[in-house]
């Protein structure tokens, strides 16, 4: 696999009475046997379409058809959706770029600029239509459902836009929609406003619900409009699920490592909060795509613990001295990008004159890996759990590979947590009240 995970700062041995033990370790790992063997049976017979979602390539030439129809002399291409609908999207984007300031996609003079709206803010909202060339404007409307609300006003607020601008005959050119199937046990708001306007929609995978569907269309349209390798994302992700396919224990899988360790953590040495931290700005949106995965997915009937997105090496300004010196509850995972060597080099005279003579010759690329280090030794000598993931290469192979083995660790986790890890129950009424409160 393109990355490498090590659990020693997790345990005893490491650091001391926080940690686990070899022997708690092995419980929670022979816990998972047969929640490994559930899912090899539900990859053979296709009933967990997650696992099998790497594999597909027909509805790749179906994306890449329509955005290019989509985006021909557009300006901006934006992207309307929340929750797993965008935060996915997002993660991949960033690879290309997206959201780094500076930074461009691949092709990227050739490209549109990408936006995404995840957030319903009325002010943004409003101020984002008002300053857009509606004409070169092209929008992505993403919703499993098609009944979130937040995305039902994004789409009609930004149709009202366009036709009021006078591109009304133009609403199928400008538009693309993302919606599972409708059927009439499950009506579909979204497919029926845009069937109303002849806008065509892309079929959502049915089986694959918002926060594990970054590997289907929801997340490789945002991939092919970055520029971005969308086959290469999807074959990391296969080479994860073909690891837990030849594993003869649940020792040798990474993310049955990371389950063991975040749960027996959490019931043994009451770690209640889990950190996640890259260090590049190219994972950033990854810490808060795994925050609603590992959220939403375990935090039910009590159980859970609480996910926390931080980012190095700017968090070691704001959130360090908690994690080293505050209560003992949390978990690192410190995501160490290779990027020694790289960035601008520093001039020996100026390094001299800062009183930093040892970065003279070095590059910006060197202080980050030296902090890579630094970090996870720090958290080990204060006797703070903490786990690193290495990924020397970080291409679109590496973030797929990365992207299923949270999904396989939180859907283990849910197995030794004892909750549905797909479901949602306490969100799905906040939706109902919100409903009756418009309604009345």
């Amino acid at each position: 696999m393109a990355y490498d995970q090590s659990i020693d700062g997790c345990l005893e041995p490491a650091i001391g009475v926080s940690g686990l033990s070899d022997a708690s370790l092995a419980r929670w790992l022979e816990k998972l046997v047969p929640a490994l063997d559930s899912l090899k049976t539900q990859y053979a017979d296709n009933t967990l379409p997650l696992l099998r979602a790497p594999e597909w390539t027909d509805d790749l030439s179906e994306a890449k058809t329509a955005l290019e129809a989509l985006c021909d002399d557009a300006r901006t291409l934006i992207f309307f959706g929340t929750g797993g609908s965008s935060l996915g999207g997002q993660t991949i984007a960033q690879l290309g770029g997206w959201f780094i300031p500076g930074d461009q996609a691949r092709g990227q003079e050739r490209r549109p600029r990408t936006r995404f709206y995840d957030n319903l803010d009325p002010r943004t909202l409003q101020g984002m239509l008002a300053g857009l060339d509606l004409e070169r404007s092209r929008f992505v409307v993403i919703s499993k459902s098609g009944n979130t609300l937040e995305t039902l006003v994004q789409a009609m607020a930004a149709m009202q836009a366009v036709r009021q601008a006078g591109f009304g005959a133009r609403l199928p050119d400008l538009f693309l929609g993302l919606s599972q199937p409708e059927s009439a046990a499950a009506p579909n708001g979204l497919r029926s406003l845009f069937a109303a306007h002849g806008i065509p929609v892309l079929d959502h995978h049915p089986g694959i619900g918002g926060r594990y569907a970054a590997l289907t269309n929801v997340g490789m349209l945002p991939a092919l409009a970055r520029g971005l390798d969308a086959a290469a994302l999807r074959k990391g992700a296969a080479d994860v699920v073909d690891a837990m396919l030849k594993l003869d224990a649940p020792g040798d899988f990474a993310p049955a490592l990371g389950a063991a360790v975040a749960v027996g953590l959490a019931k043994e040495r009451a770690i209640r909060a889990l950190v996640m931290m890259p260090y590049t700005d190219r994972l950033g949106r990854f810490a808060h795509w795994f925050v609603q995965l590992w959220a939403e997915s375990l935090g039910k009937q009590g159980e859970g613990t609480t996910p926390a997105a931080a980012l190095g090496p700017v968090d070691q300004h704001s959130q360090l001295q908690l994690f080293l010196d505050g209560p003992r509850d949390h978990m690192i995972t410190i995501l160490q990008a290779g990027c020694a060597g790289t960035g601008p080099r520093i001039d020996a005279e100026l390094a001299e004159q800062a009183e930093a003579a040892y970065l003279g010759g070095r590059s910006a690329g060197d202080l980050v890996a030296a902090q890579q280090r630094a970090i996870p030794d720090a958290l080990i000598r204060a006797g703070r759990p903490v786990r690193t993931i290495g990924i020397e290469s970080l291409d679109e192979a590496a973030l797929g590979g990365l992207m299923m083995h949270f999904m396989l660790e939180t859907i283990l986790a849910a197995h030794l947590l004892g909750v549905d890890p797909f479901d949602q129950p306490a969100v799905e009424a906040g939706k109902l009240l919100t409903r009756r409160y418009l309604e009345s």
